[in-house]
């Protein structure tokens, strides 16, 4: 079995997927942490491999950038299949000196503008939410190894590059302080809804890579390989 989006077959996907954007970091954690792993589709560069990590049959594959595109490739992960959960590892942007660079957010909520799932199912809701057996999964990883997370609501943005540029209030500004979003990033909304949609679970783990509120950016070499720390708490979640 095939879709036009993914080349693997019947089997080939572990029952928990890491979702990372960038297809790249999904090889960096399957040639890094996973035993023996397999690459099992390849599609349009969208990377997916399936390994072992402590002796548990585990997942990696890439979303791309924007709802649209992680709305795709869960759906028929979902779907497709027979994938039961998937954990975003993302990268983010803080919108407050809370969250500092490489610091690890655990997105208890994801707030958005985006019509995705008014237009997937009719939902108007503007807040989706992760599964909560999955983030708890991932609270005793996280404490389990030592690494602090910040939890917290963070806001899925469709635009990356907004005008105006000079508005004031800032709309980061007004975004943390009436929505309560402590950063941003551009999937973990449409995956949180489909994952709820299909009666399945979706959880999301962001390091940050850059700060609206702090002159400090990780480099394009470090939001592919340095995340580790969430790395290991997302691989140590899996049963």
């Amino acid at each position: 079995m095939s879709t036009p989006h993914n080349s693997a077959q019947n089997g080939d996907f572990a029952k928990t997927v890491l979702m990372p954007g960038d297809p790249l970091r999904a090889q960096f954690i399957a040639q890094t942490f996973l035993e023996s792993p397999r690459l099992v589709t390849d599609v349009r560069g969208m990377l997916g491999y399936t390994g072992l990590y402590r002796g548990r049959p585990v997942s990696v594959m890439g979303s791309g950038m924007g709802m649209p595109s992680i709305g795709i490739y869960s759906y028929e992960l979902y779907t497709q299949y027979g994938v039961e959960a998937i954990i975003r590892v993302g990268s983010a942007g803080s919108y407050t000196e809370k969250a500092c660079l490489f610091d690890v957010v655990l997105a208890t909520a994801a707030y958005s503008e985006s019509s995705y799932a008014r237009t997937q199912s009719g939902d108007t809701a503007d807040l989706q939410y992760p599964s909560e057996a999955l983030d708890q999964a991932l609270r005793r990883s996280a404490a389990a190894q030592g690494v602090p997370l910040i939890e917290g609501t963070v806001h899925s943005s469709d635009v990356f590059y907004r005008q105006p540029a000079d508005e004031t209030p800032a709309y980061w500004d007004r975004l943390r302080d009436e929505k309560g979003c402590l950063a941003v990033e551009m999937e973990s909304f449409a995956l949180f809804h489909n994952a709820r949609v299909l009666g399945k679970q979706a959880a999301c783990l962001l390091t940050i890579s850059d700060s609206f509120v702090k002159p400090e950016a990780a480099t394009p070499e470090q939001r592919q390989t340095s995340f580790t720390a969430m790395m290991r708490v997302a691989l140590g979640a899996v049963q």
